[in-house]
């Protein structure tokens, strides 16, 4: 059976997607923000049929909420914050555990173990430019260890939700050098992830994700407290809105 070529409008919209998605979860807009069709259009150089093609994709992951003709940026709550994380390690832990109950060799694991290398070398020679890349590659080789398409995808829809993603806190030196601790002790998760997996270990490595994933927790905390104290600047935590409990 033939697959459907993708035409020039399905490129621009999901091209228009990403990008979109990309400001909305890095803060690019306040919560509760307007997007004007007219002047997106023109930013992102796209026509207005796939833009709104991808708005409407971002309404049904729900960054977006419809408002009379058009879309605002969607609030969010800080509990709000909190579960996207706590969801993002649920469906890690699922997949961390099936990559456990695999019983991989040790060269299906030769990938993941550079990336761990490489981010030992980073925290060392305390130069953390390319952390969040390397985070990110590893959280995708991880979950890709599962070997199950289905948990991948679902994986990265929960990394999708603002604040949920491994990186979301370090897309920047100050980000960095705020939150150095709880990097040192996520780096000691990783190593003891791969271990668990390479045991056989499913249930260690479950839990392991879990306990990750509140490092993250641990981060927002932090940022929320600065930004209510001390009128700190987090661009990520652009979509908690102060209206929302």
């Amino acid at each position: 059976m033939r697959r459907a070529q993708a035409t020039p409008g399905d490129s621009q919209t999901e091209r228009g997607l990403r990008e979109l998605r990309s400001r909305i979860v890095a803060g690019h807009w306040l919560a509760n923000t307007k997007l004007r069709e007219v002047p997106l259009a023109e930013s992102l150089g796209l026509s207005r049929t796939p833009l709104r093609a991808a708005l409407l994709q971002l309404e049904q992951e729900g960054l977006l909420q419809r408002q009379g003709g058009g879309y605002i940026v969607r609030s969010f709550s800080f509990e709000d914050a909190l579960l996207a994380i706590e969801l993002r390690g649920v469906m890690e832990g699922t997949a961390v555990r099936m990559a456990a109950e695999r019983r991989l060799g040790s060269k299906q694991l030769v990938p993941i173990q550079e990336t761990i290398h490489q981010i030992d070398e980073l925290l060392r020679d305390d130069c953390v430019d390319q952390y969040g890349e390397l985070n990110n590659r590893f959280h995708d080789q991880l979950c890709s260890l599962a070997g199950n398409t289905f948990i991948k995808q679902e994986v990265e829809r929960a990394n999708r939700l603002p604040f949920a993603a491994p990186s979301a806190f370090s897309s920047s030196e100050d980000d960095l050098s705020r939150f150095r601790t709880t990097l040192i002790v996520g780096q000691q998760h990783h190593h003891a992830l791969v271990q668990a997996i390479s045991r056989g270990e499913g249930s260690r490595a479950e839990a392991l994700a879990r306990e990750h994933a509140h490092l993250s927790k641990t981060n927002i905390e932090v940022a929320y407290r600065d930004r209510a104290e001390k009128h700190g600047e987090f661009p990520q935590l652009a979509l908690v809105s102060a209206q929302v409990g």
